[in-house]
């Protein structure tokens, strides 16, 4: 017989058994989802916390303005100006692709560009305005007005653009600016920062644009947005502003700079113009020169291949970057120091029959003109290569070294701007660690022939040769070239003038420095400059040359028979007034023969425009082809 009460009693068995597991599921459950509120809400809390602040708020870079470059006299060399740019935030647009496919036949949109647009999407993050565009025109920006609501995330902008409105003129001074390269970002890494340059798109790449880029650039300032979900801004939160780069002023007179750039005319070379009592340079010319405002939003192709392939090197800062034998120029400071070591009294006369005979090798006078019996005055104001061939072995090469050191020779004079190279001032140890083999480390006593003369190994930047004969004007005293003058703050409005910087002292005798200086005014008075200067209505105290770019193996000059750039170079060094010197100069014009028929007409302007600026001045000799043996 069937027993209803135990079946009934099994039923309420697995019921409970059931009932309890469930409960028990159940508060396991329970206790898994309180374990993850606890986790959430306590023990990771602050860390979400953050997480999901950050997806609620995007930072976005606001990049400064950058600060101006202006002359003495506050002309404007660098500036910032308005221009009509396309700008993205790729976290509106959409699909980038999509976007510049049905873009381009309004604006257009080159695959450069395109290419440089996506590069620094990646680098500057979805929510940073990009620019797509640069340099719209007026049919442009209008034609992408009428079609803007087809495309959310793009906005045309009034944007800051760099300007340099004196275009060629004073170019290798001012430098230019350009796109910030993969160097540029690893080596703003490398000197911690990187942060500050966040939505910045140019950066200085040349002269005192990169010379002075911390100042100029200023800080960055920025945006934080709170953005929905899917990335939409809703409202700005927080904005710091950024700060302007700050406005510099540099020593340059742009006056007097123009005119030193048109007395070459189509000549190559280089000058450089300096107040000896300071160190500021006045002018600094370096011819043939190029035009800055094509680098800013990247130079074409074809403007780059002329500039770089042009056998003229206009990209070549001639001034700090060439360096070049200097000639007789190097005469008067072989002079100092034969007087200075006591190899030579200045009154001691030696036979000059027009060549020199040493170890039975003849080196021979320009022309082979015969000055006959000289001494030291008379050799520098006909520049007797005679003379100064004996004094080299009597002085010799290292003691030459030693004394034309503290001068700034083969030395960085520490002008501030970019690409100086040091040159060589040769010596017997200079010889043993450019050479491998010991046949070339081995000195020879007639190479010191050679140096004397500013030949040989000699090989210095103009701005060396400027600085020596500042030094020499100023009594020995060595200020450092510079060329910026003072900086404005771009907030308060504050400028800080920048203090004259005195390097070092050469200790002189008053007398050498004398026989010296007499004898370079006698230079321009009565020798090898006379012509250029007849008629100036101050006195000037200077020297000429002439410099070997090869050897002529003892043949005869004729520069008509000899390639253009083979032919030697012309070059001229001097100081004004002779007495009281506001101004001293080096010129050097490349492949253009004599420094008094060419190099000294061209000081010759650049003192009258700075000397008598409130005079008319006194008309300047022409320029005409001396006669062989004036240098």
């Amino acid at each position: 017989m069937f027993d209803f009460k135990k079946t009934d009693q099994l039923q309420k068995n697995k019921f409970l058994f059931r009932a309890v597991a469930a409960g028990l599921f159940a508060v396991a459950c329970f206790a898994v989802l309180v374990m993850r509120f606890w986790v959430l809400q306590v023990d990771r809390h602050d860390s979400l916390s953050a997480r999901a602040e950050n997806n609620r708020m995007a930072v976005v870079p606001i990049a400064p303005r950058r600060g101006d470059i202006f002359d003495r006299n506050g002309e404007v060399l660098a500036r910032n100006v308005l221009s009509f740019t396309l700008e993205v935030v790729p976290a509106k647009a959409g699909n980038i692709d999509a976007l510049l496919s049905n873009l381009t036949p309004i604006v257009y949109v080159g695959p450069a560009d395109q290419r440089r647009f996506k590069r620094r999407v990646a680098e500057s993050g979805r929510y940073a305005s990009v620019v797509l565009r640069n340099s719209l025109n007026e049919t442009e920006a209008a034609w992408f007005s009428a079609h803007s609501m087809r495309f959310p995330g793009v906005e045309l902008r009034a944007r800051w653009v760099r300007e340099y409105p004196q275009g060629q003129a004073a170019a290798h001074v001012v430098g230019y600016v350009g796109r910030i390269s993969e160097s540029d970002l690893n080596a703003l890494e490398e000197r911690n920062e990187l942060g500050n340059y966040r939505g910045t798109d140019i950066i200085g790449k040349k002269g005192i644009e990169k010379t002075y880029q911390t100042l100029l650039h200023g800080k960055t300032g920025l945006e934080e947005l709170e953005i929905t979900a899917r990335g939409k801004p809703v409202r700005v939160l927080r904005k710091l502003d950024p700060v302007p780069g700050a406005n510099l002023t540099l020593s340059l007179d742009m006056g007097l700079q123009r005119i030193a750039e048109e007395a070459f005319k189509n000549l190559r070379g280089a000058l450089v113009a300096i107040e000896p009592a300071t160190g500021e340079i006045l002018a600094f010319v370096s011819q043939p020169s190029f035009d800055p405002n094509l680098f800013v939003d990247g130079i074409d192709v074809e403007s780059w291949r002329r500039l770089n392939e042009s056998p003229d090197h206009p990209l070549i800062n001639r001034p700090v970057y060439g360096t070049y034998p200097i000639g007789s120029t190097y005469k008067p400071f072989v002079a100092l120091a034969a007087l200075e070591l006591k190899k030579r009294r200045a009154n001691e006369r030696i036979d000059d029959p027009g060549f020199f005979e040493f170890a039975g090798q003849r080196f021979r006078n320009a022309g082979s003109t015969a000055f006959g019996s000289i001494d030291m005055h008379h050799a520098l104001v006909v520049s007797s290569d005679t003379y100064f061939y004996s004094l080299g072995p009597e002085i010799g090469v290292n003691a030459l070294h030693d004394f034309m050191k503290p001068f700034g020779f083969g030395q960085i004079t520490g002008v501030d701007i970019d690409g100086e190279r040091r040159g060589v001032l040769p010596s017997t140890e200079w010889k043993r660690t450019a050479y491998k083999t010991r046949e070339q480390q081995r000195w020879y006593a007639g190479e010191t022939v050679s140096v004397a003369v500013g030949q040989g190994y000699n090989s210095f930047t103009l701005m060396q040769l400027a600085q020596a004969t500042a030094v020499l004007a100023n009594d020995g005293a060595s200020m450092r070239p510079h060329l910026l003058r003072s900086i404005r703050d771009s907030l308060s409005g504050e400028q800080t003038a920048i203090e004259p910087q005195s390097t070092h002292s050469i200790e002189l005798k008053r007398e050498n420095l004398d026989v010296i200086r007499r004898a370079l005014m006698d230079v321009t008075l009565s020798g090898t400059a006379s012509q250029a200067f007849a008629g100036a209505p101050y006195q000037t105290a200077g020297k000429t040359g002439t410099a070997q770019v090869y050897s002529l193996r003892g043949a005869k000059y004729q520069s008509s028979a000899i390639d253009e750039r083979l032919r030697d170079h012309a070059l001229f060094m001097a100081y004004a007034p002779a007495k009281q010197p506001k101004i001293a100069v080096a010129v050097l014009v490349e492949n253009a023969g004599w420094g008094g028929s060419v190099a000294a007409p061209i000081a010759r302007k650049v003192f009258d425009a700075w000397l008598l600026r409130d005079q008319k001045p006194a008309p300047a000799a022409a320029v005409v082809q001396p006669q062989r043996g004036a240098q």
